[in-house]
């Protein structure tokens, strides 16, 4: 798997939608950013995975890579790859719940510059004996975090950051046309959208401006047969 990622320039966007989006969610301290943010950038991680992996390599840039340890960085970056929420009271002890699930785990103190330009940058590998992906994310504040970048099943995908951003991966090289529809149907606002090809599938990744409503999750579940969907 590709361990570089092409340096993206920041564009600005607004991510705070509400006073509550720059208070912060209702969390295990100590920081938001740090802790709160981190935890969502493995959350990520474990809906690109689904799964438990068997290996977990963490690399930290600048203000990740000095701070990680006093700030709680690891364990909720731990807890989110986990699956916990930020409220979970298990989130202090994550590492030693993943490790007594034999998990290996890896910090990494990276020296140089954020490849994305953000002081509070995580790179996230995840594997297993078959498989491994990637999430490169930072916390931007309040909870709130960017993805960057991302590799699942062989793809290479950098994105603008924001989410949510829905990703499916198929066979049906129509798959896109269909997703279209459904959005437009429940009025689902598309602000940015890749596709990649290979070896005979697709992947279609959909920025959103919005959290999509349970009834069209519902109705995204109809293509689990045929396709991969994963929301972030």
């Amino acid at each position: 798997m590709n361990m570089n990622v092409v340096p993206i320039k920041e564009k600005k966007v607004i991510n705070y939608k509400s006073c509550f989006d720059v208070i912060g969610p209702v969390m295990i301290g100590p920081s938001s950013s740090h802790t709160a943010g981190a935890l969502a950038i493995g959350a990520v991680a474990n809906k690109l995975f689904q799964g438990l992996p068997k290996k977990v390599v963490v690399k930290y840039y600048e203000s990740f890579a000095e701070t990680h340890k006093g700030h709680g960085t690891d364990f909720a970056i731990i807890a989110g790859v986990l699956g916990f929420a930020t409220d979970d009271s298990r989130v202090p002890i994550a590492i030693k719940i993943a490790e007594s699930k034999g998990i290996d785990i890896t910090f990494i103190e990276e020296a140089g510059d954020s490849p994305v330009g953000h002081p509070n940058t995580a790179d996230i590998y995840l594997e297993d004996e078959s498989r491994c992906v990637r999430a490169l994310g930072i916390s931007v504040g309040g909870g709130l975090i960017e993805v960057k970048h991302t590799e699942i099943d062989g793809f290479s995908l950098n994105l603008q950051g924001p989410l949510p951003v829905l990703i499916a991966i198929s066979e049906r090289d129509d798959l896109e046309f269909v997703l279209r529809r459904v959005f437009k149907q429940y009025n689902v606002e598309i602000t940015n959208f890749n596709s990649l090809e290979k070896d005979g599938k697709y992947l279609y990744a959909f920025d959103l401006d919005n959290q999509l409503p349970s009834d069209v999750q519902k109705e995204l579940r109809a293509f689990s047969g045929t396709a991969n969907i994963i929301i972030l």
